[in-house]
């Protein structure tokens, strides 16, 4: 047998290592997940209307509108945090489309969430819509102007960071207990009904002195690492975000607080917080609405992010470690939205703003429901690392049931995305009465529970029970 001449040989091995090697940095460039931040300022200007007052005057803590956008072997993921009260359907829906083009991706890859304080806008662009149909010139704090510059100005800021993006090789995930901050809200009496409301500010002692009853006392933190440094940190944690307010100025309040003392403290990544399943809980037991305990309840929020931040477990991550999941839901109406009840309302708009703003933000929840529309309920999955991504003021049992679900699995959940449905509570808590599920602030039916929950088992691929 006749061999080739060795510097053949040489040149075909060579040919099939340089082949291997060209393969494998291929598979690992299609693998390798980057992330990009993006960070814009969504502070509104003096004489805005805001939720409740116009702006007096803009202080030095602005409102960010911040996230990012997760690249990879897959179609990108946003995940965006405001520092605004709440963004409700028609408006949400476009914010989530705007960002979606920027990064390149659908909406249903979008999660956009708000932290609740309430210095800060509130926008619904279908109350907008149903304002201006009726005649009304007095838009209160519905006039979308502002928010449309946001939406393009934050959809400029994520095309432009995917120029930015930089790979990631790890994934961590930390958690700690934060003491003396969440409260729940909800007291209830000797006959199982709520005796009264423990709001974020209670100036009452003996409402104080209630027992912290249930809440999520954990901040969940999930980072993202480029070798040894932090690009990316986001946490987690279920509270109402205000100390005090009502002052005109617009405030990320503690949470913000507690998010920029973080920042100070890991510059290297840009911390993005969420407010999780917080709709019942708040300061209250923590908190007499005294102006020093804004900065006291940021301390102690800053020192449970950085106990979990310095507990993180990393692991190496890939794009075959990084899922998105979505369920679409019809949450039912609440029986007293009637239309009858608030149609007439509209009818002298330029007269009586007052009743026709509150008239047709509860008609915007009646028409979305009335055309068939459906909520996304959103999951990121980091490996062993669940993040949720949950609709209106969800109560804290939600985020219990979720993470009692799969305990072998690291769960976190962001509430406060769409806002159509405002407080959305368990099916007793119907029954018990109090502020959270009464008219004026809930838009769903009790028997939003068993969809909610079934939507979380689907995401968290919670196995059915055996018959016995």
């Amino acid at each position: 047998m006749t061999r080739a001449p060795f510097s053949i040989r040489f040149f075909a091995a060579a040919c099939v290592a340089c082949c291997a090697f060209l393969a494998s940095a291929a598979t690992t460039a299609a693998e390798q997940v980057r992330v990009a931040t993006f960070d814009i300022d969504a502070t509104p200007p003096l004489g805005y209307r805001m939720a409740y007052d116009p702006v007096i005057r803009v202080d030095e803590l602005t409102l960010r509108c911040r996230g990012i956008v997760l690249l990879g072997d897959f179609q990108p993921i946003v995940l965006c945090s405001m520092d605004w009260i709440g963004i409700a359907n028609e408006a949400h829906d476009a914010f989530r489309a705007a960002l979606a083009g920027a990064a390149g991706t659908v909406p249903d890859r979008v999660a956009v969430q708000t932290l609740h304080q309430h210095d800060s806008p509130y926008v619904d662009f279908t109350t907008e819509r149903i304002l201006k149909q009726a005649g009304a010139t007095d838009l209160g704090p519905f006039d979308g102007r502002f928010a449309r510059e946001v939406i393009a100005r934050a959809a400029d800021a994520v095309k432009s960071s995917l120029e930015r993006a930089v790979p990631v090789s790890h994934a961590g995930w930390g958690k700690a207990d934060v003491v003396e901050v969440a409260s729940n809200r909800r007291i209830l009496g000797p006959d199982g009904k709520v005796k009264v409301t423990r709001f974020t500010a209670t100036r009452d002692p003996e409402v104080r002195a209630e027992p912290e009853g249930t809440v999520d006392r954990e901040v969940n933190v999930v980072s993202f690492w480029n070798g040894d440094k932090p690009v990316a940190v986001l946490s987690y944690y279920a509270t109402h975000p205000q100390s005090y307010y009502r002052m005109g100025i617009p405030s990320p309040d503690f949470p913000g607080i507690a998010r920029f003392i973080r920042q100070q403290s890991v510059p290297s990544a840009v911390h993005i917080h969420f407010t999780g399943a917080g709709g019942n809980v708040g300061a209250g037991k923590y908190n007499d609405g005294s102006y020093d305990n804004r900065l006291a309840l940021a301390l102690r929020l800053a020192d449970g992010m950085k106990r979990a931040f310095d507990a993180s477990v990393k692991k190496e991550i890939t794009s075959k470690d990084i899922q998105w999941s979505s369920v679409r839901v019809a949450l039912p109406l609440a029986e007293h939205l009637q239309e009858a009840k608030y149609r007439p309302m509209l009818a002298d708009a330029a007269k009586n703003p007052k009743a026709a703003i509150e008239a047709a933000s509860k008609l915007a929840w009646f028409e979305r429901c009335q055309s068939g529309h459906q909520i996304d309920i959103t999951m990121l999955s980091l490996g062993d690392v669940r993040i949720l991504n949950m609709p209106g003021e969800l109560f804290v049992e939600y985020s219990l049931a979720a993470k009692a679900m799969r305990p072998d699995l690291h769960v976190a959940m962001a509430a406060y995305g769409d806002d159509g449905p405002c407080y959305i509570g368990t099916t007793i808590a119907y029954e018990q009465g109090g502020y959270e599920t009464s008219e004026g602030a809930t838009n769903v039916a009790p028997s939003v529970e068993p969809i909610l929950i079934n939507a979380l088992k689907t995401l968290l691929q919670v196995p059915e029970p055996k018959a016995p």
